[in-house]
């Protein structure tokens, strides 16, 4: 797997975390703040889906905006190629999907205390005006703390609305969690979060999701039509007010759920101080469901409650809480299936027996499918009249999706409509790398070898804060799982490397800057003037050429600003060629305007009236100096105009033009 490292300059990553469907988690360093971070990045399904960026980053500063001691917090958002990530509070703990995986159902009390916590923070949310819309045990986190910390918000909402995940007749997400009104395509609002908590509450009490089956279309069609059966008809230790509350969470009428996640908070409350909760408790035989036919059979047959009333006229048991609660029905239960597994296994031998007398003219011979292709082995399958159940499972030797065997196997003779087994090959097996940053050399390709890998390049690098032989960097990252077998390279430190300073005199300053950078050492630089050295060329170093420096010393370069300032001549009253001489020898460049400037002294024609930069001004050398020409006009004689006199009477202002010859 490809990965960025570091990811920016301030976002470096340390190991793999976990991989989903959108995107893989990595723990990172933030550099700037000097903490640890999760790095989630999308896949790049995602990253080039412009419409499911852009709603990405709407919610993701959406939720940037949550603060909740329950809701993981967000820290950033940034783009790293054309890869998009985001940077997460990081909580040391598990998942929830973990805790099942390995310890099965839990006790009723902590279960009703992580989903007071889950609620609170869905509550929170919800009043943020941001829907989860994919609540499920992988995105609730259990620090080690003790805390609960809900995790994706943004993720999800941007996913479900993303135009590519969308198409009609598509599953989307995890059906096991959906709502009814998700897995029928409408909207999801605040009650789907709460029905999607509701089946993480059962899972947790249970053991098991209230609906299973052989494809995601199968589990969201039970979602829509069939009744799970109360928590406490699989684990007899589930009070009824736990009961109550989980049933009502998982009302299929969105009407008749818990309205806000608030209120499912404030009965988990209840529940757990030992007070009746607001929903009606539900009796343990009203629970009882009869199994619905997935994948075959009769589709038709609707799932049955069978209700169970009180006699008219008993009187109403009081109902135990979570500390008042008769014994447990493990034994009971332990026993039943004892019996059926016995009961199972006097049926098997009498089947064998009839076998024995005479093959059944009714069976159908299993297909030998081994070695072929999936979608080849299921219509060989399907075509003798038989049903496909597959798993997957690692080879080495058998190629990805390829069938590895059946069971039953090829040439077994089976009733028609039977579910046949195929074991599909994943490849080879996927194992997690070791974390080997930190370890020396000699370990780490101990730990390789024992972990199923082989030993990659090893790469010798200078590093003036790690001591020899320590492992740097390796690759691919620890806690990726890939396939056993699989090279790992390392970058081994060698230590703070000592070697003679070369000779960077007249070189350009850019080129220095790259050599300083490949032996790893850093610099800082100094301007002179210079007469013989161009601007920016270096003049010398300090420390000077051939002495000994490693790598992470600081080299001071003294560069060249070119020559000093010179001061411009006085060419006022020269002409064009002598003036010329005198700025060209002083060190400009000479230049004259076009037009020229007139003049009432006839001794400065087609001589400099002006100059510029100005006599007496400091100007870099080889500037130019450009020089104004004057010209002399000698005046014309003019005819005098005609005198006019004005003549005032005493009595009227009258003026008269009068012309003299």
């Amino acid at each position: 797997m490809d990965f960025p490292h570091p990811l920016t300059d301030r976002y470096h990553l340390t190991s793999h975390l976990a991989r989903g469907g959108m995107a893989d988690v990595y723990q990172g360093q933030d550099t700037l703040l000097g903490r640890r971070v999760a790095v989630k990045m999308l896949h790049a399904q995602y990253s080039n889906d412009e419409a499911f960026v852009k709603r990405f980053r709407r919610e993701a500063q959406a939720a940037a905006n949550l603060a909740h001691p329950n809701i993981v917090g967000i820290y950033d958002w940034g783009q790293a190629g054309n890869t998009y990530f985001i940077v997460m509070e990081l909580v040391d703990g598990r998942s929830m999907r973990d805790v099942l995986r390995s310890e099965g159902a839990l006790l009723p009390r902590r279960a009703a205390e992580i989903g007071l916590e889950v609620s609170s923070a869905l509550s929170a949310a919800h009043r943020a005006g941001l829907v989860h819309r994919d609540i499920k045990p992988g995105n609730i986190l259990l620090a080690t703390t003790g805390s609960v910390k809900v995790t994706d918000f943004g993720i999800a909402r941007a996913w479900d609305d993303s135009q590519e995940l969308t198409r009609t007749g598509a599953v989307i997400g995890t059906a096991t969690y959906f709502s009814p009104e998700q897995a029928q395509g409408a909207p999801a609002d605040e009650r789907s979060d709460v029905y999607s908590l509701g089946v993480v509450l059962y899972e947790m009490l249970a053991g098991r999701p209230p609906f299973s089956g052989d494809s995601p279309v199968a589990v969201a069609y039970q979602h829509v039509s069939a009744t799970a059966g109360a928590p406490s008809t699989i684990n007899g230790d589930v009070p009824p007010e736990l009961d109550a509350v989980v049933m009502r969470a998982l009302q299929k009428d969105p009407a008749l759920r818990y309205q806000t996640a608030e209120e499912l908070r404030s009965d988990l409350s209840k529940v757990l101080a030992g007070q009746s909760p607001a929903a009606v408790p539900v009796p343990v035989a009203a629970a009882v469901v009869a199994p619905m036919a997935v994948g075959g059979g009769d589709h038709g047959a609707a799932t049955r409650v069978l209700p169970a009333q009180a006699p008219p006229g008993l009187p109403t048991q009081s109902m135990p809480t979570l500390e008042d609660r008769g014994p447990s029905q493990v034994p009971f239960i332990l026993t039943a299936f004892g019996l059926l597994g016995l009961l199972g296994v006097l049926v098997f031998l009498v089947f064998q027996l009839a076998g024995q007398r005479g093959a059944d003219p009714g069976l159908v011979t299993v297909p030998n499918v081994e070695n072929m292709d999936r979608d080849a082995a299921i219509a060989t399958l399907q075509q003798a009249g038989l049903r496909v159940n597959l798993v997957e499972e690692p080879s080495d030797t058998v190629p990805e999706l390829t069938v590895i065997r059946t069971d039953p196997p090829g040439g077994q003779e089976v009733e028609p409509d039977s579910f046949v087994i195929v074991y599909l090959s994943q490849g080879a097996e996927q194992l997690p790398v070791p974390q080997l940053v930190g370890q020396t050399e000699e370990v780490a390709k101990g730990m390789i070898v024992e972990s199923g890998f082989v030993v990659g390049t090893v790469e010798p690098r200078p590093d003036p804060n790690i001591p020899v032989g320590i492992v740097i960097e390796q690759s691919p990252l620890g806690g990726l799982e890939i396939s056993a077998g699989t090279p790992i390279n390392l970058v081994v430190s060698q230590g703070p490397l000592t070697f003679e300073l070369a000779d960077y005199a007249n070189q350009e300053e850019n080129a220095v800057f790259q050599a300083l950078n490949d032996l790893g050492l850093r610099w800082n630089t100094r301007q002179e003037t210079s007469e013989d050295v161009p601007d920016g060329t270096v003049i010398r170093t300090e420390p000077v050429p051939g002495m000994l420096v490693s790598a992470g010393d600081i080299i001071l370069l003294i560069i060249s600003s070119g020559p000093g300032a010179i001061e411009v001549p006085d060419v006022f009253g020269l002409s064009e060629g002598n003036a010329r001489d005198r700025i060209e020898d002083a060190g400009f460049r000479f230049r004259v305007e076009a037009g020229r400037q007139a003049v009432n002294d006839p001794a400065l024609h087609d001589r400099v009236v002006r100059q510029f930069p100005e006599t007496g001004t400091l100007a870099q050398p080889n500037s130019i100096v450009t020089v104004t020409l004057g010209e002399y006009t000698a005046p014309t004689t003019t005819t005098e105009p005609p005198t006019t006199t004005t003549t005032t009477s005493s009595t009227t202002s009258t003026t008269v033009p009068v012309t003299t010859n």
